[in-house]
């Protein structure tokens, strides 16, 4: 039996590789990092991070939550009809080809495939290529794949919480009063390998009470399939890492509702469809009334009457090691008091061995920060500004 289920397990981790999904996130990822930086020049003149960014970060985070996710499907013995996979896999790549990240949320990608089981459902309606796996469902509604929906919303929220807000983009815009502003877009993809169990096959259940949100199959096979979750939000009236860990904290909540009602789906199947519903309008909510209460902030990147205000940092530059954070307000450059970004850099120019700023931190309270400069570094210290003069500019971007 051990040798029957590390056989079929290896061969499933094999058709990761084979899945079309892994292909579109690779070439959603590259896209996505052209936009972000032919956005980033226009408004800046500079790539502010790699091309490649997205890509780096497709998978790191993804892997982790993804062996996590795992080890609770496998645990649970959660088994998702392969018509339910194919579905998902349908979902991912429409959802991609609108360039609307936010959309790859398990909410819409599962839930879709979830309802369209149920619409299918005593239909006699031929599926071209995969009909055989349609008409293998045999019930209009499967409640574990209810309780993969809430296990994934979970993994979305816990992947917004801990990587939603790194190296988010800054942007120009001109305000209604026409005032240059600053906002910030955050645009993520993570890819999750996930090991699930589909009915059919050689391997049967080592005990009789297992697996717990089967399906009715007494014999299944483990596979590995790739789960794109995309996130994206724009910020103008706080720093992004509040805003982004409000958000974060919202979709946890509602994964963990969802998930509790799957569990029950279980005995009660009409609470299958309440949850996946939920979930859908939920997600859905969040994202507009998240986006509707930034709007009526006052913009968090505009000028200062204190000083010049951070945008944003370029990393591995001198204002980066010097500990520079993005919204930090400079009081004074080289002793002299500074106001916009010509002041600044006509300070700077005082003393090119050596650079001392008074900051104004997040917390309001004032420190100094210096360094040594050094021949062949960035020449403006690695620091995004507003600045009137790019009022032009920035309308262009619009």
């Amino acid at each position: 039996m051990i040798v029957g289920w590390l056989v079929a397990s290896l061969q499933g981790i094999g058709m990761f590789f084979l899945h079309p999904v892994f292909y579109v996130s690779i070439i959603l990822s590259l896209f996505v990092g052209y936009l972000r930086v032919k956005r980033e020049r226009r408004g800046f003149t500079i790539r502010i991070n790699s091309l490649f960014q997205e890509l780096r970060q497709l998978l790191p985070i993804g892997l982790l939550i993804g062996v996590l996710l795992s080890i609770l499907t496998i645990g649970s013995g959660v088994v998702i009809p392969f018509a339910a996979i194919l579905l998902m896999g349908i979902f991912t790549i429409l959802l991609s080809l609108t360039f609307q990240v936010r959309l790859l949320s398990p909410a819409y990608i599962v839930g879709l495939s979830f309802l369209t089981i149920v619409f299918l459902a005593g239909r006699e309606i031929e599926i071209p290529i995969f009909s055989e796996a349609f008409h293998s469902l045999d019930q209009p509604v499967y409640p574990s794949l209810a309780v993969l929906l809430g296990l994934l919303l979970l993994a979305e929220g816990i992947l917004i919480s801990k990587g939603g807000s790194k190296q988010p983009s800054p942007n120009l815009m001109v305000s209604k009063r026409g005032q240059v502003v600053g906002t910030y877009k955050a645009r993520k993809i993570w890819l999750l390998p996930l090991f699930i169990f589909v009915p059919g096959g050689e391997l049967v259940a080592p005990i009789d009470w297992y697996p717990v949100f089967s399906i009715g199959e007494l014999h299944f096979t483990p596979i590995a399939i790739p789960v794109l979750i995309g996130f994206s939000k724009t910020i103008q009236g706080s720093l992004p890492q509040i805003a982004i860990q409000a958000q974060a904290r919202k979709v946890t909540v509602l994964a963990v509702i969802v998930t509790t009602l799957a569990v029950f789906g279980n005995w009660y199947s009409y609470l299958s469809i309440v949850a996946v519903v939920l979930a859908m309008l939920g997600r859905e909510l969040i994202h507009y009334f998240s986006n509707m209460n930034d709007r009526k902030l006052p913009f968090y990147f505009s000028q200062s009457k204190l000083g010049v205000k951070i945008l944003g940092v370029i990393p591995h530059t001198p204002a980066d090691k010097m500990g520079l954070e993005m919204g930090e307000i400079i009081m004074k450059m080289n002793g002299s008091q500074v106001s916009n970004e010509h002041e600044f850099y006509g300070a700077l120019q005082k003393n090119r061995a050596h650079c001392k700023m008074e900051v104004i931190g997040h917390n309001g309270e004032i420190r100094f920060v210096q360094r040594a400069l050094f021949e062949g570094e960035h020449h403006e210290l690695g620091l995004l500004f507003i600045e009137e003069g790019r009022k032009e500019r920035s309308r262009a971007i619009l």
